[in-house]
């Protein structure tokens, strides 16, 4: 009895398919499961960016500044 080869052709669409999934889950790290899971510390720099700027004169056409309308803190 012959041994049975694995089809060739399987196997290279599945590490191709693998090889896109892993670099899409490498690109969407940075963007999006980094910032969910570390909060305070883009709190701290949005607040260090952001300390020089006044909103007031940022804001276009006279608009006031975002405010939430729940009155949530």
């Amino acid at each position: 009895m012959k041994a049975m080869k694995a089809p060739r052709k399987g196997i290279h669409a599945g590490v191709l398919i693998g090889g896109f999934v892993a670099a899409v889950c490498v690109a969407l790290y940075p963007i999006v499961i980094h910032p969910y899971l570390f909060v305070q510390d883009y709190k701290q720099i949005q607040k260090h960016t952001r300390k020089d700027i006044d909103q007031e004169s940022v804001q276009p056409g006279g608009m006031k500044v975002w405010s939430d309308p729940f009155g949530r803190k």
